[in-house]
């Protein structure tokens, strides 16, 4: 699956099929209401603090797999596998993450374990 990072999407393998993500504004727009956020600053503290639950983990990547089109939930992402296992999804919301909110992103996620 190719991934254009200039548009903020990033390639992951699920379930040993290749997805694309994507944090549209329709899915960050979605994650403000998980998290009443008042504004994407709010997310991008939120995020930047580099300690995210397993529920947070699930939330993004569900939001970016639906923002790059894939008709799936919340709860079937909870069911997915991804190579390297929590480390690995933990490092595909940091590459997701840092491909939509770019330097503001990765100061915050750089270093910290997710």
């Amino acid at each position: 699956m190719i991934a254009n990072r200039h548009r903020g999407e990033i390639a992951a393998e699920l379930d040993g099929k290749p997805y694309r993500l994507c944090l549209t504004l329709g899915a960050l727009a979605e994650l403000e209401a998980v998290y009443a956020a008042d504004d994407l600053a709010a997310l991008v503290e939120r995020f930047s603090t580099g300690r995210l639950s397993a529920t947070d983990i699930i939330r993004v990547i569900g939001a970016g797999l639906r923002g790059a089109g894939a008709a799936i939930s919340d709860a079937e992402v909870a069911a997915m596998h991804a190579p390297g296992g929590a480390a690995g999804f933990a490092t595909l919301v940091s590459d997701l993450l840092s491909a939509t909110f770019g330097a503001a992103g990765e100061a915050g996620l750089a270093g910290k374990n997710l």
